[in-house]
C-alpha cells in the first residue's frame, strides 16, 4: 500500500504531512514515524504531522517527533499542516484564509496571512498563553549558574529557558540529553533591541534548526526578564534556520507566533 506524502518546513524545522483519510486501525504511527522521518533511511523530518480535514475550516492535527513519540503541539509544525490542508482544500492559488485546529494541547486559531507564493506561505498562530511549570527533573544536572535567568513553562508541550551570554558556545546537545523529557531553549539579547537569538534542543528530536513553541517561550521570557524594550510589540526570535515573529501580551500571557511554511515536495511511500 502507497501512502501520499507531503513535506514542507518552518524555519529548517521540517515535517511530514499525511491526511488520515489514507489510514486504517492497521496503522502503527510512532513506528511509521521512525521510519519514515529517519534521514538515512527513510525521507528524512523531525516530524510526522497527521491531518485530519473536518468540516468547514476546522482541522484535527497529531503530531509523532522522529524518535515515534506524540508531541501535544509545535509551532512550526501546525504552520506546516495548515499550508498542507489550505493547498488540499483550495489549491495553490487559494486566497488567505483561518482554520481552526484541535490539537492534543487544545485549539489552536492559524491564519494564512499571504497567497500562495514560490511554494511559500505566511502564517500566524494564537497559540494560547504561557502558564508556569516545576522545574523538571534532573534539571540540578545541568549546573546552571544561580546568577542566570531561568523560566520552566508550557506552550502545551514543556520548555525550560535559559538565559546564556553566547548561545553558540554553550554544549546544548550534552545539556538537553540531561532533560530529555522538556524542550531546552538557550538564549542571548539581540543584536538588535528588539530582537533575541536562540538556540533548541527538542524533546524526541534533539537540535533542530527552530521550534515555533521553544521561540514563544523564549520571547516571553525576554520580555519579563527586560532583554527586549518594554514597548516592543513584536519580538525577533533568530534561530538557525532563520527568523520568527512573536507578539506578547505582557499582561496576558499570551503570544502569537509568525513566520513561513515552505513546501518541500510530494512523496510516495510504503505504508
Amino acid at each position: 500500500m502507497q501512502i501520499e506524502l507531503t513535506k514542507h518546513h518552518g524555519l529548517g524545522n521540517d515535517f511530514l504531512v499525511m491526511n488520515v483519510a489514507q489510514a486504517d486501525a492497521s496503522f502503527d504511527w510512532p513506528t511509521l514515524a521512525q521510519r519514515w522521518c529517519d534521514r538515512r533511511f527513510g525521507v528524512g523530518a523531525d516530524g510526522l504531522l497527521l491531518l485530519e480535514i473536518k468540516l468547514g475550516n476546522r482541522l484535527g492535527m497529531v503530531l509523532y517527533n522522529a524518535d515515534g513519540s506524540r508531541a501535544e503541539m509545535s509551532g512550526n509544525g501546525i504552520r506546516c499542516l495548515v499550508q498542507a490542508a489550505h493547498w488540499q482544500i483550495n489549491g495553490p492559488s487559494g486566497q488567505p484564509t483561518t482554520f481552526i485546529v484541535d490539537t492534543d494541547a487544545g485549539e489552536r486559531v492559524v491564519s494564512v496571512e499571504s497567497d500562495w507564493s514560490d511554494g511559500a506561505l505566511h502564517i500566524s498562530v494564537d497559540m494560547g498563553r504561557v502558564t508556569d511549570l516545576p522545574e523538571p527533573n534532573n534539571w540540578s544536572s545541568l549546573g546552571c549558574n544561580p546568577d542566570r535567568p531561568v523560566r520552566h513553562v508550557s506552550m502545551g508541550n514543556p520548555h525550560s529557558v535559559v538565559g546564556v551570554d553566547d548561545v553558540h558556545v554553550v554544549d546544548l546537545a550534552e545539556l538537553g540529553q540531561k532533560v530529555p523529557q522538556v524542550n531546552l531553549e538557550i538564549i542571548e539579547p539581540g543584536p538588535e533591541p528588539h530582537a533575541i537569538t536562540l538556540r533548541v534542543h527538542e524533546r524526541g528530536a534533539g537540535i533542530t534548526m527552530a521550534c515555533g513553541t521553544g521561540a514563544c517561550a523564549a520571547a516571553e521570557a525576554a520580555v519579563a526578564w527586560g532583554l527586549v524594550p518594554a514597548s516592543t510589540s513584536e519580538v525577533v526570535v533568530h534561530m538557525d534556520g532563520g527568523d520568527a515573529k512573536v507578539r506578547v501580551d505582557s499582561a496576558t500571557r499570551a503570544v502569537t507566533l509568525i513566520g513561513p511554511a515552505v513546501f518541500i515536495a510530494s512523496i510516495s511511500v510504503p505504508a
